[in-house]
């Protein structure tokens, strides 16, 4: 970074080891001398405001007529936040992903935040750069108190912001806000590629376990409209002829713990975040094998299914599935079941009064129709998708590391420019590879 920039003439010592030494001429003030304390309740007027969130991806508009996430009863409690207010989170600061906002609405947000506005002279970009700089690294970690991580008011206040003068913060933001926006573009633009590749193997995935492989193979009419046609030499039969459900239980609930999801399938919960709820007891758990199918019920309507490959013990409220004989290789037959229109029958079917309701119950999974190839056809197809899935997975793995990078080199940027470390100047260009 430094070989891309002039530096600045002089420099002092920060007094802070983990910046070092900061421009001669830049000042430093105490946050009471920069920002000033909001306190505006809502009270009985909150249906006049938009709710904003602080998020990772800064200050957004809550959306309250399709409402994801609990709302209080009533917003009387929550404080009014103007444009280019400051949003704080000084409390789990150490757990909560973003702890520093600037909003571009007007609104209204939970009275557990910080609403601040800074004080002339100073302005807001630069100060947002500084303080989103800082929360990257946790660096206000020496401000918290108490068991929840809390930065108090007088903490805050007492907190020292080295600051150039205000034509400096003003160039050094509006740089910042010109090449991060490039940044984030190129971000973008890998995620959209990153979106293709995970929808092309899904459509190739799709098409193998529910067509085969060979393109030229005759067709026929499966006589269930959702499936459609199969090649002529496939099977199709409804489930109950196909599986036993097994409800064994624990003695003691000591088996490793397994979860199902639509996204990654059963995993044991150990690999799931801490932060999960953990019962006290798992005596009474369902007990599963290696190869049993686990459908989550609760969540069968969105795919929370998968075969697993260990034993364990699941949820009581989860169903399990064992083949009567091997007639499925259990990649395959996860694959298949997890595919687009037998999650649309998982929908249609369930009941329940509304979608976080939903339950696919064992009896309209035996009820189900279910197409397939013999298993040495299963097999051919599992090993063909394996070795093409993995040349896919290398793809995105090498795009999620070229956004890493990017992600890295703009924490760079930012902690670069807001600390002094490089000069920018005002019509200073920096190539950024993309």
């Amino acid at each position: 970074m430094n070989n891309n920039f002039p530096q600045y003439p002089a420099y002092k010592p920060s007094g802070a080891e983990w910046l070092g030494e900061v421009p001669e001429h830049w000042g430093i003030l105490a946050n009471k001398y920069i920002f000033r304390l909001k306190k505006n309740r809502v009270g009985k007027k909150s249906g006049d405001y938009v709710l904003l969130s602080l998020t990772l991806n800064g200050v957004i508009k809550r959306d309250m007529e399709n409402p994801q996430g609990k709302f209080p009863a009533e917003f009387d409690t929550y404080q009014e936040v103007s444009k280019g207010d400051f949003i704080f989170c000084l409390f789990d600061v150490e757990e909560t992903p973003r702890t520093v906002g600037l909003s571009d609405y007007d609104g209204m947000i939970t009275g557990a935040y910080t609403v601040m506005q800074p004080n002339d002279n100073f302005d807001k970009g630069f100060l947002y750069y500084f303080y989103l700089n800082l929360d990257a690294d946790k660096r206000l970690k020496p401000l918290y108190t108490g068991l929840r991580n809390t930065i108090s008011k007088e903490n805050f206040f007492s907190f020292k912001t080295f600051v150039p003068p205000l034509e400096e913060q003003a160039t050094i933001a509006q740089f910042l806000d010109r090449k991060t926006a490039l940044i984030d573009q190129a971000i973008g633009i890998k995620e959209k590629q990153i979106e293709l590749l995970k929808e092309r193997r899904q459509i190739l995935i799709h098409k193998a376990v529910t067509r085969g492989l060979n393109p030229d193979v005759k067709m026929k009419e499966s006589g269930v409209e959702r499936i459609g046609e199969v090649p002529e030499h496939w099977e199709v039969r409804r489930a109950k002829y196909l599986f036993d459900e097994i409800n064994i239980r624990s003695k003691n609930g000591d088996e490793e713990l397994l979860s199902v999801s639509h996204m990654t399938g059963v995993t044991p919960r150990s690999e799931k975040n801490i932060s999960m709820f953990q019962a006290e007891d798992y005596s009474n758990s369902k007990l599963c094998q290696k190869d049993d199918l686990i459908f989550n019920i609760m969540w069968a309507w969105m795919g929370a299914l998968g075969v697993s490959d260990r034993e364990g013990i699941v949820s009581p409220s989860y169903a399990v599935y064992r083949q009567k004989e091997r007639t499925f290789n259990s990649w395959y037959i996860e694959k298949l079941l997890g595919s687009p229109n037998y999650v649309t029958h998982y929908n249609r079917v369930s009941t329940g009064l509304h979608s976080s309701r939903l339950r696919f119950y064992s009896n309209m999974f035996f009820e189900m129709a279910v197409g397939y190839p013999p298993i040495e056809e299963q097999d051919e197809i599992v090993e063909y998708l394996m070795l093409a899935t993995k040349k896919n997975a290398k793809a995105i793995s090498l795009k999620e590391k070229e956004i890493e990078k990017l992600k890295e080199y703009k924490a760079t940027l930012i902690n670069s420019a807001v600390t002094g470390k490089v000069r920018v100047i005002s019509d200073e260009l920096m190539k950024v590879d993309c």
